[in-house]
């Protein structure tokens, strides 16, 4: 190596600015040492850190490898091969991770350790015999001027031995500081050739240590078993492309058939309505009460299982039961101003859901579908077959009959004599009976030809001008809570107050409101005309039944919708066979011809209430029949009290006069008596 520069020591002691010049320059050589050193540390550093990563790492990866045969993928199986390959790469890289152990070791030991102690010990040496050798030169400066300003008149030999001691002590003490700060500043100039070769060489030979290791382990008999092993990831590589290009085929095919079912309401005669099926699945809106008149939608996914309807969140593992939709209704119904809603409402009536479909065919094929499984048609063999033959059935059942006592014989009821206000059969009338169903036929039932009202009008908006202010009142809206804002309601001093769901299927006219046999046909035909032009939507009512009147009213608005005057409430009855259905006949004057009376049966389905809501209105007109009999009964002894008040007041009168008259013939006498 060529000289190395040096500080002259023998020239310490007289410290000449040339001394002082040269020390700089070996200072700022220190102090670029001292930097260039912590550069290198922080990349040798980060390799001794990278390799105690990479053994770290390997080591972890060998430990998982050998974990493998003990996890158990829901789609893996058993797979013996990739076990008993996995394992032997374990192995492998379990020897690798040693070697790589044994690297990080001896790069700790012959890389890092001369450095660390090179910056660590030499340098922060020189750096404090720099900031000793700074102190003794300016204690010496101090002793020295201390010692210039001594007075040569006024000798004081005390301050002048303290003064020449002090320049002794600190001329000593920097002379001392000053040769150990050259030496070791000279030293550093081989110390630094020292830091920087030594760790390098502890690098290479760590190196060269560790590939020895690797070229040891790699036998023949590896490189064979990794010569099969990429072998067998082309294959499998190559069998990936033939299946993604097979899977890309299939999605260009589905896109180009599912480009018309993104719409969210696909044409219905491209794609027809399939009214025959007994399991359905799809995602639906479902309608959750978060209030007293709020409410929230949430999208979940439905699907059938048996007499069950199901829902499923995402992320679910499997379903929930919403409810058990045999022998259950459903019907159409307007929600939020929504489309597509329809109501499912269980067979006691104790539940129900309000649920929306995305598409008009999914809303339609919902309702045919619980609809078949309502009349547990899945239960066969044959569900969908034997469900197409019921649909053509009931489409062929709704051909008219030519008489009405051949098509119901059998469900004609027996029909007893019994008084106005009797009812049997939960049917009611306040007319007399007919003597016997046989001698009605279809044409004195219902006029031909009757067209047939779906949805809710108030029947006075047309054929009752006369009683529009009495019953124009339906858009008055009803408290739900019985109280009132300063008006009272017409029902508020009613005794009966009972309240229904019900669910409004049609009204039409009717030529005879005698016999319930007028009900049951009226709900005959309205059932048949549904179930031809496919109306499945029904409006929910509330039915409040009163001592005065029938009222239906909006649930969500409570606003009187229609309000049927109790008296003209003239017959009521429920199906012979589905107690849901009810209905009953309203008489009103006017109509289509002057002076002329008319009758309208309005046909409803409730929740199993049928019986109880006959029931009620039989007892309302009973309580309006007592009460008319107590309010003539009080009006007829108003009129007697008034009579007995108004004798009483003559003969009041009269004694009155009298007394008068007494008088006057007293004071008369007495002036006689005088004059």
């Amino acid at each position: 190596m060529p000289g190395i520069d040096k500080l002259p020591i023998e020239e310490t002691l007289e410290d000449s600015p040339q001394a002082r010049s040269l020390l700089g320059v070996f200072e700022e050589d220190a102090a670029a040492i001292s930097s260039y050193i912590r550069q290198l540390y922080q990349a040798m550093r980060r390799i001794y850190d990278a390799q105690n990563e990479l053994s770290a790492a390997t080591h972890l990866t060998s430990k998982l490898l050998k974990e493998y045969e003990k996890q158990r993928f829901p789609l893996g199986g058993d797979d013996e091969v990739m076990s008993s390959t996995l394992q032997q790469f374990a192995k492998v890289i379990d020897e690798l991770s040693s070697c790589h152990a044994v690297l990080s070791t001896q790069l700790a030991d012959a890389m890092m350790f001369p450095i660390t102690q090179f910056k660590e010990r030499d340098l922060k040496e020189i750096l404090t015999l720099k900031e000793v050798f700074q102190i003794a030169s300016n204690d010496h400066d101090t002793a020295i001027n201390r010692y210039s300003r001594l007075s040569k008149r006024r000798e004081n030999e005390k301050v002048k031995y303290e003064v020449t001691e002090d320049v002794y002590t600190s001329k000593k003490k920097q002379h001392q500081t000053m040769m150990h700060y050259f030496c070791a500043l000279n030293t550093l100039q081989y110390k630094k050739k020292i830091a920087m070769l030594e760790p390098l060489l502890g690098y290479m030979q760590a190196q060269i240590s560790f590939f020895k290791m690797g070229s040891e382990n790699l036998t023949e008999q590896l490189e064979e078993f990794l010569t099969n092993i990429g072998t067998s990831v082309q294959n499998v590589r190559r069998e990936m492309d033939s299946e993604v290009e097979t899977m890309q085929q299939t999605i260009e095919d589905l896109e180009v058939a599912s480009d018309p079912l993104y719409l969210p309401d696909p044409d219905t005669t491209k794609f027809p309505v399939h009214r025959n099926l007994t399991r359905k699945a799809g995602y639906l809106n479902a309608r959750n009460k978060t209030g007293l008149v709020s409410s929230s939608w949430d999208r979940q996914f439905y699907f059938t299982q048996g007499g069950n309807l199901m829902s499923q969140a995402r992320g679910d593992v499997a379903g929930g039961l919403v409810m058990d939709i045999d022998n259950c209704s459903v019907m159409a119904v307007d929600c939020e101003d929504r489309r597509y809603c329809f109501q499912i409402t269980s067979f006691d009536g104790k539940k129900s859901s309000i649920l929306q479909a995305e598409s008009k065919k999914d809303y339609e094929e919902w309702i045919c579908t619980i609809n078949n499984i309502s009349k547990q048609i899945y239960l066969s063999e044959n569900p969908e077959e034997i469900a197409a033959r019921v649909n053509q059935s009931a489409l062929e059942a709704v051909t008219p009959s030519p008489s009405f006592h051949q098509r119901h014989e059998s469900m004609r009821p027996t029909i007893q004599s019994r008084p106005p206000t009797a009812r049997t059969n939960s049917s009611g009338s306040l007319g007399s009976e007919s003597a016997a169903l046989s001698t009605l036929s279809l044409d004195s039932l219902v006029a031909p030809d009757t067209p047939i009202q779906f949805d809710i009008i108030s029947p006075v908006s047309e054929d009752q001008p006369g009683q529009a202010k009495a019953s124009g009142q339906s858009g008055r809206r009803t408290n739900p809570f019985g109280e009132s804002g300063g008006k009272k309601s017409e029902t508020e001093d009613s005794i009966l107050h009972q309240l229904f769901i019900v669910r409004f299927l049609g009204s039409m006219e009717v030529k005879s409101d005698e016999s319930p046999d007028v009900v049951y046909e009226t709900m005959r035909q309205i059932l048949a005309a549904r179930a031809i032009h496919n109306i499945f939507r029904m409006t929910e009512s509330h039915l409040l039944v009163s001592c005065d009147c029938l009222k239906l009213i909006d649930p969500q608005t409570q606003v009187t919708r229609l309000r049927f005057p109790l008296p003209s409430v003239v017959l009521y009855a429920t199906h012979q066979e589905n107690k849901r259905l009810f209905g009953f006949v309203l008489r009103s004057s006017g109509g289509r011809v002057e002076s002329h009376t008319t009758s309208v049966c309005y046909i409803f389905e409730s929740n199993n209430e049928g019986e109880k809501i006959c029931d009620s209105v039989g007892l309302a007109k009973q309580i309006a029949f007592h009460a008319e009999l107590d309010r003539r009964a009080s009006e007829k002894q108003k009129e007697i009290d008034k009579v007995k008040e108004k004798q009483q007041k003559e003969l009041s009168k009269q004694k009155q006069i009298e007394k008068v008259c007494l008088t006057i013939t007293y004071n008369t006498n007495i002036f006689l008596s005088e004059g």
